[in-house]
């Protein structure tokens, strides 16, 4: 019997007896309730409301617009969904990076506001006072390395990150700074594979990947890209499930010409 199919309610530890017994970790992010209700009925291990809403529910073309309190809104409708997955929500650019103090503040309201069961926030060895902090007030934190899409004008592109040795050698660091501090979980973005499969046998806390081969203890995907709902977005790394943008689309073109013929509404479906 697999730890996933027993648990009534996904927690940190749930997460460590995964790894612990070889079982890998499903993540997705959701942003809004009614998408958490499906993700969390489907059995999701963990939802992830992600400052990727930014993006993909705001428009923005970056996640630095984002602010704490539209984190807050959007955790708050997902943690209404949710009766079994563990709910992260991602600390916005600019509530953590000042000092520890405000990124404890930030993470405070997170957990108060939304009802949200852990945060998670980007960086390595520089954030290691805000997680300590954050972890001694009994809140668990998820870490992001690799590809850090808040430093995304440090980086200047999107591209795969730590192919040189120097950014490699400062991951396989970061990581066990981060598991020190106090991370239940490290998210490795976009990093290579046979880096991500090192530095994940090289921790006791579960990795979560995305764009970092199959080695890492669960995978998390935008649900948006991966239900296909957002349109030409077609990174290497993604596995499109559906098409949904075309597949809605055509829905809404049947329903403006019923709308013109006067074929909807029909004799019954009116009262």
């Amino acid at each position: 019997m697999s730890v996933h199919k027993e648990t009534k309610r996904i927690t940190t530890h749930t997460l460590q007896e995964m790894k612990d017994r070889g079982e890998k970790i499903a993540m997705l992010t959701a942003y809004d309730f009614s998408m958490a209700t499906i993700v969390d009925d489907a059995g999701m291990d963990v939802i992830l409301v992600g400052d990727s809403a930014s993006n993909v529910m705001a428009g923005h073309e970056t996640t630095l617009p984002i602010t704490l309190d539209q984190m807050i809104y959007h955790a708050s409708s997902v943690v209404r969904a949710a009766k079994r997955a563990l709910v992260v929500v991602d600390l916005p650019f600019g509530s953590y990076q000042g000092n520890s103090k405000e990124a404890l503040n930030s993470a405070i309201r997170i957990m108060k506001e939304s009802g949200a069961h852990a945060v998670k926030l980007e960086g390595g060895a520089e954030v290691k006072e805000s997680i300590e902090r954050i972890v001694n007030a009994g809140i668990p934190v998820m870490g992001h390395l690799g590809l850090t899409p808040q430093s995304i004008y440090k980086f200047g592109t999107y591209t795969v990150r730590a192919k040189e040795e120097a950014e490699a050698q400062k991951l396989k660091e970061d990581v066990l700074v981060l598991q020190e501090a106090g991370c239940f979980s490290i998210v490795l973005e976009k990093i290579p594979a046979q880096l991500a499969k090192v530095v994940t046998e090289s921790l006791r806390i579960p990795t979560i990947g995305i764009g970092a081969g199959p080695s890492c203890n669960g995978q998390v995907l935008v649900v948006n890209d991966m239900i296909g709902l957002t349109k030409g977005f077609r990174p290497r790394f993604l596995r499109q499930y559906l098409d949904l943008y075309t597949e809605i689309n055509g829905a809404i073109q049947s329903y403006i010409k019923d709308v013109k013929a006067v074929d909807f509404p029909n004799e019954k479906e009116q009262y």
